[in-house]
């Protein structure tokens, strides 16, 4: 057939697209419908096992597959796009069907901040959602919190209950609003509601009271940030001593009231995600928010009710020449887990609320907030979880379906599906029957979720943590990596290589290869294996795990191995044990370390900083918090038989002729310069010029960004961790690739066998 002037017409075909990634419960079947129409296509879209299948036919097919990827939903993620002809079906048009049911191979996203459509409305007098603490729509609002399972539709969330009314129906079944096929819709009419009135929640707040209320991944609590009378009573009734707060304000234009905040900090503030992010506090907030520390935790709204709650405050409770800021915690009893069930938040944070505020919509996965940074010009998680989970990693392979159960301390797990792994929000600690219950519902919600059986599971070296029992009692194959190994390997997975490479592992405790107590270590990383290049000098822990408690106990240890163990006494005289320390640290069999984590803890002893620990990394945060600038003594480290010894800088450090920020800053400056010489030294030994870096000490800015520089000057290529974070949060992922490589590289065996 041909068109006037001779022109042959355009072949009209018919096309069949499979589209892989976060397509499904984001607005991406009304998205579709959209562009298909606009280019005068027929056909279907569905949700189907794997994604979104497509089928289009008509003249500008063609024009349709490549917009496609170009105009996307904003929480859309497009990992793989394939097109396959089929047969033509004349005189269709385009049409959304029903999800097809089968095995599971897509996702849910994760949940998002109010975007600035449903913001509009939740403020706009003549909108059905006006002043509606749950208004969303397919850009935002609850997805992975509220999920039971796949595929994402109504009937598989916490939503099932709520039946529609016709005007949310309506907008759910119109492809042209943006509630089409918007799991959580719901209004005044049909949808949950809250306990209390919104202006009750801020008069409780403005009038100096503690109020709990239930947030999209669990309860948090409020208060107000400048009154530092609640705000101790927040920390004594929570058992929270010094552990700092987060704080959320209003809008991005309010945080300049209380920090320093740059353009990418102020762009990760403003992300849907809505992560904490650390800023440098001006100090002009309570006090007790964040006692010692330089930097603070900033959050803007995330939820609907969020939002109320600030515009009621402004409005009927404004402040002259102050904008408001509120506490904005996790509501859980010191170390357990997030509490998201009304009955026991009612009973659990009795003594610690004045006001409980519930409602009616269930939280079926706990989520904490996340918590970010700004390290080295780009984003670094201290916490992941709310607003990033369940978003996998790509791999730089497919790789078989494995388990891995990370450690024991800020516990996550990963399952690994094709080129993906899954790693869970962050469990938190496993040392309380709460916090393994916790962990052990996140392996079943995570198996199910993404409809995986995993072949081994894989988990830490020590036998002793409650994640290696669990994969004990598995019944599946297992394997054993060590903890700096996969700290390394986290940083590696996600930069899609397996070696090889060196990595510099700085952390605080792992169970080494040899039964050892290692934390600074040098390894070097090819495959599945890894060999230990170099370490730490070991220091003496004198009290066993106490000393990782006491700082002072490892500046004491640092004065003996100086040759100074008489002056412990007189250094440390305010703490009882001191008289006996020398003679203790003389005895043999006093256990021994090479934790990075436990250096920082010396220096922080001899800065007289935190003698005793109230929460984890106390020492080193306070440290940190004194830096400005970083100060290099050019002798302060000794590098024999790959071995770093900073007894130089400490000799220096235990003296009192500088101040405490001089000493701080000596300390950074010099370990990030031996640690930068002693990565130099093993690249030109091996050749490696790849250098991952991790451990939970590289949370310390200073320091990542002094050791990053230092590699990049020396012409090494720095890998730091972005999308997990460096701490053991990231264990889980790098286990999985360890396990990963392992099975693949016996495969390659087999098959040469």
């Amino acid at each position: 057939m041909t068109m006037d002037g001779g022109t042959r017409a355009p072949e009209v075909r018919r096309l069949r697209l499979h589209v892989r990634g976060a397509v499904q419960g984001v607005g991406f079947r009304p998205y579709v419908y959209g562009l298909a129409t606009r280019y005068r296509l027929g056909g279907f879209v569905a949700n189907d096992p794997d994604g979104v299948v497509i089928e289009v036919e008509g003249e500008r097919a063609a024009d349709f597959i490549t917009a496609l990827p170009l105009e996307k939903p904003p929480l859309a993620r497009i990992d793989d796009i394939s097109v396959h002809p089929v047969g033509t079906v004349a005189g269709e048009g385009f049409c959304i069907r029903a999800s097809e049911q089968g095995r599971v191979s897509t996702r849910i996203v994760a949940d998002a901040a109010t975007c600035k459509e449903c913001l509009r409305e939740l403020f706009d007098p003549s909108s059905r959602f006006h002043r509606y603490p749950f208004i969303n729509c397919t850009h935002c609002g609850p997805r992975y919190t509220i999920a039971e399972r796949l595929p994402y539709d109504r009937a598989a969330t916490a939503m099932k209950g709520f039946a529609m009314c016709r005007a949310c129906a309506d907008d759910y079944a119109d492809p042209d609003s943006r509630r089409f096929h918007a799991e959580a819709i719901a209004c005044p009419d049909c949808g949950p509601r809250l306990s209390h009135e919104v202006a009750d929640i801020a008069a409780a707040i403005a009038g100096g009271s503690i109020v709990a209320i239930k947030g999209l991944g669990g309860y948090q609590l409020l208060c107000d940030a400048r009154d530092d009378e609640v705000v101790r009573r927040l920390r004594q009734r929570k058992q929270r001593d010094q552990k700092p707060f987060a704080v959320m304000v209003a809008s991005v234009e309010a945080v300049a009231d209380i920090a320093e905040a740059e353009t990418a900090e102020l762009a990760l503030l403003e992300s849907t995600p809505r992560p904490i992010v650390l800023l440098r506090s001006r100090d002009r907030l309570a006090p007790a928010i964040a006692p010692q520390l330089s930097r603070l935790g900033v959050m803007l709204p995330v939820a609907p009710l969020h939002h109320l709650i600030f515009d009621a405050l402004n409005v009927a409770h404004a402040r002259v020449g102050d904008s408001w800021a509120i506490v904005a915690t996790s509501a859980n009893p010191g170390g357990e887990p997030l509490l998201i069930d009304n009955r026991q938040a009612e009973r659990r944070l009795a003594g610690i609320a004045d006001l409980i505020v519930t409602h009616n919509r269930d939280i079926v996965t706990r989520a904490d907030d996340s918590v970010a940074a700004i390290v080295a010009g780009r984003m670094q998680f201290i916490r992941r979880a709310r607003g990033y989970v369940p978003e996998p990693v790509r791999l730089a392979r497919p790789v078989p379906p494995i388990l891995s159960v990370g450690g024991a301390l800020k516990a996550t797990v990963t399952v690994t599906r094709g080129n993906e792994a899954f790693v869970s929000q962050h469990i938190g600690d496993l040392d309380t029957a709460e916090g393994v219950r916790f962990f052990e519902e996140t392996v079943d919600h995570l198996l199910a979720t993404l409809d995986v059986e995993p072949v081994v599971v894989a988990h830490d070296l020590h036998p002793n943590m409650a994640s290696t029992r669990f994969a004990e009692a598995s019944g599946k194959r297992l394997i054993a990596v060590q903890h700096h190994h996969a700290h390394a390997a986290s940083v590696m997975a996600e930069h899609g290589i397996a070696g090889p490479a060196l990595a510099l592992v700085l952390d605080g405790f792992g169970h080494g290869s040899d039964g050892g107590n290692w934390g600074g270590e040098l390894l070097a990383c090819d495959g599945a294996a890894f060999r230990r290049l170099g370490h730490l000098a070991p220091m003496k822990m004198p009290g066993g795990d106490r000393a990782a408690r006491e700082p002072w106990r490892m500046a004491a240890s640092v004065l003996h191995g100086l040759g100074r163990g008489d002056i412990i006494a007189a250094r440390f005289d305010a703490q009882p044990q001191a008289p006996r320390l020398c003679a203790m640290l003389e005895q043999p069999g006093v256990p021994t370390t090479t934790s990075a984590g436990r250096l920082f803890d010396a220096a922080a002893g001899l800065l007289g900083l935190c003698p005793v620990q109230s929460y984890e990394g106390e020492a080193a945060m306070k440290l940190e918090a004194l830096v400005r600038t970083p100060r290099i003594a050019q002798d302060g480290w000794i590098v024999e038989d790959g071995v770093l010894s900073l007894a130089p800088l400490f000799e220096r450090l235990a003296g009192a002729s500088l101040d405490r920020t001089e000493r701080a800053e000596l300390f950074h400056g010099t370990l990030a310069a031996a640690c930068t010489d002693w990565i130099g030294r093993m690249a030109r030994e091996t050749g490696i010029t790849t250098i991952a870096l991790s451990g939970g000490c590289f949370l310390n800015a200073v320091l990542s960004d002094e050791i990053a520089r230092g590699c990049i000057a020396a012409g090494l290529s720095p890998l730091l961790p972005r999308q997990m974070p460096p701490n053991d949060g990231g264990l889980s992922l790098g286990q999985a690739w360890v396990a990963a490589l392992t099975l693949l590289e016996q495969q390659d065996l087999e098959g040469t066998a």
